[in-house]
């Protein structure tokens, strides 16, 4: 095991990738001599060149197509989006080229490549880039959608989705870049799409969260263990697909649900997670599902305000009292 930030666990899977796969290659707005706004692409233009660490002009919809192109004749090309806001500049190849031509080509065509980059709170930069969108990539058939939460699990499904034969949308926080954590030192080590982690065991109720809430969900779990109610915790890791079973089996445990996300809580990610456990584990709620997410409106600059949007640690403590008839 290795100590590594968020960051440093996402450029040393790409460089490890790349020297293994000659048809790896990472483009995008200043990943080359620069290294990417927060370096995630750093000292890879000395080691590789120019040909496979490419500058691009700022035309989203432009470079997303050539990284389309490209990996339909076979390379596996990491497409960096300076910001994942800017996915919607792009959507025309993201939902109609990228997640349909191995459908409409009867599989002889595949799309192996990774569209990534950061996203969400925490810097003050306003409502065009602070979103989280990773809601609205779940409606697309084809494309998967992954979520990590530490360096460890960034470093294992970074891996998963460079090798995989399919469009991969790889959503990073902007916040989780600087934080550290063990990461193995197996050039293998990848980590399945679709198995999500129990972070904490429980009893009493389960929360579902992932980004910056996997933590404030702890802290909300800690603070709710001095008053003797056991939070079990899991991170999702991949949203399409989805582990649904491990969330179900948790919840037939606890009979209570709490989806906690950065998102929008108007048709989050957590709409569909408690749904899907209403249709899966109904006879074992004794509690409607709690939903925690961001207010339905577009996020300030001043840091006050975009945290009176988003959710605060109480938020999932008073959602989780409220699925025990407490508040």
């Amino acid at each position: 095991m290795s100590i590594k930030t968020y960051a440093i666990a996402i450029r040393d899977v790409l460089a490890e990738e790349m020297r293994r796969d000659p048809e790896v290659f990472i483009m995008g707005e200043d990943v080359a001599k620069q290294g990417g706004i927060f370096g995630c692409t750093r000292g890879l233009l000395d080691e590789f060149g120019g040909d496979r660490v490419r500058n691009t002009p700022i035309s989203e919809n432009t470079f997303v197509g050539a990284g389309v192109g490209a990996a339909s004749v076979g390379m596996r090309p990491v497409v960096e989006l300076m910001y994942m806001d800017f996915l919607y500049l792009a959507m025309d190849q993201v939902l109609n080229q990228a997640a349909k031509i191995r459908y409409m080509f009867g599989g002889k065509v595949k799309v192996p490549m990774v569209i990534r980059g950061q996203q969400g709170i925490g810097r003050g930069n306003g409502a065009q880039h602070s979103q989280s969108v990773e809601s609205m990539m779940m409606n697309i058939p084809g494309i998967k959608v992954v979520c990590p939460s530490t360096p460890a699990d960034a470093a294992g499904l970074f891996r998963t989705a460079i090798r995989d034969d399919n469009p991969v949308l790889f959503f990073e926080h902007k916040a989780l870049y600087s934080t550290k954590g063990e990461v193995p030192d197996d050039q293998e080590y990848a980590i399945p799409f679709g198995r999500a982690e129990i972070v904490r065991e429980g009893k009493d109720a389960t929360v579902v969260a992932n980004f910056l809430y996997r933590g404030k969900s702890l802290e909300a779990a800690e603070a709710l263990a001095k008053e003797g109610i056991s939070v079990e915790i899991i991170d999702p890791r991949t949203l399409v697909p989805l582990d649904i079973d491990t969330i179900a089996a948790s919840v037939k445990k606890t009979g209570r649900l709490v989806t906690v996300h950065e998102a929008h809580k108007n048709m989050g990610w957590g709409t569909e997670i408690a749904a899907l456990v209403t249709e899966k584990a109904f006879a074992y709620l004794d509690a409607p599902p709690e939903r925690v997410g961001s207010k339905m409106c577009s996020l300030p600059f001043n840091l006050g305000l975009e945290n009176a949007v988003v959710p605060q640690t109480e938020d999932i403590v008073a959602a989780v009292k409220k699925t025990l008839h407490l508040a």
